[in-house]
């Protein structure tokens, strides 16, 4: 039987577990948090890996289970996990299939890089800011004089989002855990309630439901900052993911 290694923890990870779930395949679906691990159902012929991995804790899950090709389908934002994954498969000799979303077109926002540069034009704005990029740069928006005043943030519905939200002294009353993507009218309305004056996302494409967020951003009149993805994205849709691993399971049959 052929083992598939499947880093997802993203909605076209989800999807692709469910795709490839098949007689005659053991797919391992590594996913990078407990919250992740969740959101997977259980079925059969899958095994959920959960937590962090280091390039060797890849390649010891790889030849602990065989594993013979390997499916990134982590977030176009986790350049670091991404770099990792390649590493580990070169260092095995193992084929891998990259997922990518296309990236949005947009008009009519402030591109920064990064989110430090994203905090330096924060700084020298007036209003209430939403950020919906997740908690991994949070720390980075403290600098913002005020910001526990200004700052309101959506994260996802995890125990380790809200703690650490609390630990940079951001008030629960700052913050909306849900699991996105949100509609154009719910990204507006929580913009009317919290009186937002700039939104900060990431383009998290189809997927992350960006367009909804820009959308709603205009029509309450907020500035609409993004930070542009880490790298230029290349690899395949799900679609040609799951055509690759198809012709994958014929070989040597």
């Amino acid at each position: 039987m052929k083992t598939l290694l499947l880093f997802g923890g993203t909605t076209e990870g989800r999807t692709l577990t469910a795709c490839l779930a098949r007689p005659g395949l053991r797919l391992l679906v590594s996913v990078a948090t407990q919250y992740g691990r969740e959101l997977l159902e259980e079925r059969e012929g899958v095994e959920i890996l959960s937590g962090r991995m280091s390039r060797e804790d890849m390649i010891r899950r790889m030849e602990e289970h065989q594993v013979g090709l390997v499916v990134d389908a982590t977030h176009p934002y986790a350049s670091g996990a991404g770099q990792t994954i390649r590493d580990a498969c070169r260092a095995q000799g193992l084929p891998l299939l990259r997922l990518s979303r296309p990236e949005s077109q947009v008009e009519h926002c402030v591109a920064v890089p990064t989110a430090q540069e994203a905090t330096r034009y924060l700084e020298g704005t007036a209003g209430n800011i939403l950020l919906t990029t997740g908690t991994k740069d949070l720390e980075t928006f403290t600098r913002i004089q005020d910001y526990q005043s200004r700052l309101y943030l959506r994260v996802l519905p995890a125990v380790e989002s809200l703690e650490h939200c609390r630990g940079l002294g951001i008030s629960p009353g700052h913050v909306m855990a849900m699991q996105g993507p949100f509609s154009r009218g719910l990204n507006r309305e929580l913009m009317l309630q919290w009186h937002i004056r700039t939104l900060v996302t990431k383009d998290g494409g189809s997927p992350g439901g960006f367009a909804q967020k820009a959308q709603a951003a205009r029509e309450v009149g907020a500035t609409l900052v993004v930070i542009g993805r880490p790298r230029p994205q290349e690899g395949m849709t799900p679609e040609e993911i799951i055509k690759a691993v198809d012709r994958w399971m014929e070989e040597d049959r």
